[in-house]
């Protein structure tokens, strides 16, 4: 048995929270909840929320057209800009797209990309064809790693590096990678741009992951991560930690991937007998 999660669903839960609607073919309907003008959540990120939660739910199907902006305004007891502040909100998304003279439409969904597979960034892309780019932005070198909770290597002098991924030259994933010291000792000497990480790590260290242990957490990105990855400072961010495992060595290698989840739907296939 095969189990897929789609990592969007961090991304939908990091802005439209635990909205469950129930589902009519009109469109709208009065047993939904209404919006709350006393909440902190802004009326357009309420209206936006629901909007998007009848997407998921498949009420507005992929490539249909949602209720106009002044039936929206109406039924939901809001000013027609409050309205197109939700719809701009899912525009910018990617969610919603607008047809100049007919109206709003579902959009398609994003690219889905097997991110978190143990072959590596690059095979995860190029099983689906795309043709990526990574960059180097911080080389190889040894350093004494901060103290992070989350960093098995916290207070130690292990090897980091950083890469972007870009895909159309537009950043798609930026990769912090911290590496056991020892145990990948002239890792600095090896050509790394544009090269797979673990294909590196099997070929020349002849180590293969047997396990791996990943932490999705969502989030705004920081002023720096922003710049770098080219999106708002407001924008949620998918933010994995990760800890792979070798023979005989827990946590060789440990990285922090930061995803944009505007283009590309990210996902885990995982295959197991039972829940």
């Amino acid at each position: 048995m095969t189990i897929k999660y789609v990592l969007t669903t961090l991304q939908i839960n990091y802005y439209k929270r635990t909205y469950r609607l129930p589902l009519i073919s009109a469109g709208l309907n009065n047993k939904e909840p209404m919006l709350n003008p006393q909440s902190p959540i802004p009326l357009y990120r309420q209206l936006a929320d629901i909007i998007f939660n009848r997407i998921c739910s498949k009420e507005y199907p992929t490539g249909s057209k949602i209720p106009p902006e002044l039936r929206l305004a109406d039924h939901y007891q809001v000013g027609r800009p409050t309205v197109r502040q939700a719809i701009d909100h899912l525009v910018r998304k990617n969610i919603l797209y607008r047809k100049r003279g007919s109206g709003t439409y579902v959009q398609e969904p994003g690219e889905e990309v097997d991110l978190f597979s143990l072959a590596g960034t690059s095979v995860a892309f190029g099983n689906r064809g795309e043709t990526v780019e990574v960059k180097l932005l911080k080389p190889v070198t040894i350093i004494k790693v901060p103290k992070n909770p989350h960093n098995p290597f916290s207070n130690q002098k292990e090897y980091y590096f950083s890469r972007m991924t870009t895909s159309n030259q537009q950043p798609i994933l930026l990769e912090e990678i911290y590496l056991n010291a020892e145990v990948f000792s002239g890792l600095e000497n090896l050509e790394l741009e544009g090269q797979s990480l673990s294909r590196i790590v099997e070929e020349k260290f002849y180590l293969k992951p047997e396990t791996c242990k990943q932490n999705f957490i969502v989030k705004t990105p920081t002023k720096q991560q922003a710049k770098l990855l080219k999106m708002a400072s407001s924008e949620p961010l998918l933010v994995v930690h990760r800890y792979l495992h070798f023979p005989k060595l827990e946590n060789g290698i440990y990285s922090i991937l930061l995803c944009k989840t505007d283009q590309y739907v990210f996902s885990q296939t995982i295959k197991g007998s039972t829940l």
